[in-house]
Formats: structure tokens, sequence, C-alpha cells
């Protein structure tokens, strides 16, 4: 179709160049307009999606109250979307996810929490609160129901790995999916350094001071951060400079010293927590930074005996992949998540 300018009549030829006098036939202008429009839509370029992302949403940091103590989290994304909860490791908080839930955060709804004595939630003493991941778990049970959180993917780092294993356990109803970030459930990867803790537990009173102190350090501090990696320029030092001053808080070493004992209650719950994983088969995604002298290779490899469809990616990373290699962790779980069941 092509239309011309000319004086009074104005006329519009079509393709096969026969005339129509629009002041005659002003009905037909009026139909031939919207044929162009719908012509100029349908030839249009379409733009490619990526090319015109939403801007991120904004992050919020709360608190809320559980059990007459504050619990700090962070949360980003529309609450319809899907969600995924967050549970971080030590000495780290949910601090560690941050730069991973602003990469996500127009995708899904993400929520990451602060156990009780960790990072920006209050640390009651110990006489006033039970640090064991039997009720750490608990906390984050009753979290989610405040939060009316009641549908999620478990992602979990180190610690995260059993306070969510009890979660999953305890509300298996809730969970949709299961991620683990050298999150170890399998005696497979347990590191040499676990030798030393299995000595702890059978002579708590005369070793306690020597663990405490070599877990309050700065050297182990960074160490758990870099592990092996060769790349130690890679690292930005602010990593475990505030996880240090975090660990030195007045009362921590006795929070600390509790946890690292009841740590053996999380090893004799490894068979319960393979079988729920065999039992309820969730579909799970495995990122492992090969660089971590504290939960090894073998531990990520471990997955396969009970979940052969499980998807598991070994990373040029260390214990907290995310310090270097955010954007693999990133796209593995935005695939993952493409792959749930909506």
């Amino acid at each position: 179709m092509i239309i011309t300018a000319t004086t009074n009549p104005v006329r519009i030829r079509t393709m096969n160049n026969k005339p129509i006098n629009v002041a005659e036939t002003p009905q037909k202008l009026a139909s031939l307009t919207s044929a162009i429009a719908l012509a100029v839509i349908l030839t249009a370029p379409v733009a490619n999606a990526a090319d015109v992302s939403a801007p991120t949403p904004q992050m919020t940091y709360r608190t809320i109250e559980i059990d007459g103590s504050k619990i700090a989290y962070r949360e980003i994304g529309a609450h319809d979307k899907p969600a995924i909860l967050l549970l971080h490791g030590v000495p780290s908080s949910s601090r560690m996810y941050d730069d991973l839930m602003r990469r996500l955060g127009n995708e899904y709804h993400l929520v990451a929490p602060d156990y009780p004595g960790f990072g920006n939630s209050e640390a009651p003493s110990p006489q006033d609160y039970t640090y064991t991941f039997d009720h750490l778990a608990e906390t984050i049970i009753k979290l989610t129901d405040a939060l009316k959180l009641d549908r999620y993917v478990l992602f979990m780092q180190d610690y995260g790995a059993p306070v969510g294993m009890r979660v999953a356990t305890t509300r298996p109803q809730s969970v949709i999916g299961t991620i683990f970030q050298n999150g170890n459930v399998y005696e497979e990867g347990l590191g040499p350094m676990w030798e030393k803790r299995k000595a702890f537990w059978n002579n708590r009173g005369e070793l306690q001071a020597e663990v405490v102190k070599q877990h309050q350090s700065l050297a182990v501090t960074r160490a758990r951060h870099l592990g092996t990696d060769p790349d130690i320029e890679a690292y930005n030092p602010d990593l475990w400079m505030d996880e240090y001053a975090y660990l030195n808080r007045p009362g921590q070493d006795q929070i600390q010293s509790d946890l690292i004992f009841d740590y053996q209650n999380n090893i004799a719950a490894y068979p319960i927590w393979q079988s729920w994983l065999r039992e309820h088969k969730p579909l799970t995604l495995v990122m492992w930074g090969k660089y971590d002298p504290a939960f090894t290779v073998a531990g990520a490899d471990a997955f396969k005996k009970d979940l052969p469809e499980a998807d598991i990616h070994i990373l040029d990373a260390g214990h907290f992949a995310m310090d270097t290699k955010l954007d693999e962790v990133a796209s593995f779980t935005r695939a993952y998540m493409a792959r749930l069941p909506r």
C-alpha cells in the first residue's frame, strides 16, 4: 500500500496501483489506516527480552520478633513470584546472599534470615536461648510462618544444610526444591579438619578453649573463604573482616562453642536426611566450590546415591562459591528455577 501526498482530494493507491478517493470514501481511510498500523506492528523487529529488563526491586532489611528475640532478614522480589528461602553458613549471615538476591530479585521472591546470634539478629545468651541446630531450625520455621512463606525452594550453604534439612523433614509440604552450595549431608564430604572436631566432641572440657580460639581467629576466618584456592587476589578482604568482627562480639565464644559441639548431631542425622531426599526426590541443584577443605567434592558427588537426577556443578571456587563465582551461581540457580513445575 502506498500513500501519496496530494492536493485536495487526497488519494491513496493500493499495491495494485488502484487509486482510492479518500474525500469520497472516508470509511475506507479508517479501514486502511488500521491495516497500515497492523502491518507496522507485525513487521517491526521484536526486542530481545534480555535487553529490556525491568529495574531491580529494592532490597529491604527488616526485623521480626520470634520468641522474644529480634530476627533480622533481608527480602527482595514480589510475593507472587516463586519463593526461595536462603539459609547462610558460619560465621556468615544473610549478607552472603545480598548480591545473588539482587541478581534474581526481578524473577523470584527471596528471603534470607540471620540466625539468632548471627549477623544483625539478636544474640540472646545461651541461658536464654539454647544454641542447637534443632532450635535454629525451629526459629526459622516460626519465621516462615510469621511471614506466611508456605511454599519455597531451600537454598542451603554450610550451616544452612543442617538447618534447612530439619526444616524440610518437619515441613515437607513447604519445600518444593533444594539447592545445596557446599552444604554437606554426607560423611563422604567431611574433610580432614573434622578429626579435630571429633576430638572436641569427645573431650569438650579439655579442648574447648583451643577450638574456640581457633574458630574465632582472623587467620581461620580468612582461610574459610580462601581454602586452597590459588587465586587469593580474587577475594575481597571485607568478606572475612566483618565476619571476624561478628565472631568476636561479647558472648560469641559460648554461642559458637555450643553450635560446634552440637554439630555432631548433624552427622548423626545424615542417614535421616538422605532417606528424606530419597523418598521425596526434590528437584535438586548442587553447586560445590572445589577449593573447600571443610566439605570436599566427594560430598557433592554423594548426592547421586539418593538423587540420580541431581544437577551437580563443581565450581572453581572456595567454600563460599559466591565470593568469586557469583555469575555462575546466579546462572545455575536461574536455570534450575525454570525447571520447577509452576
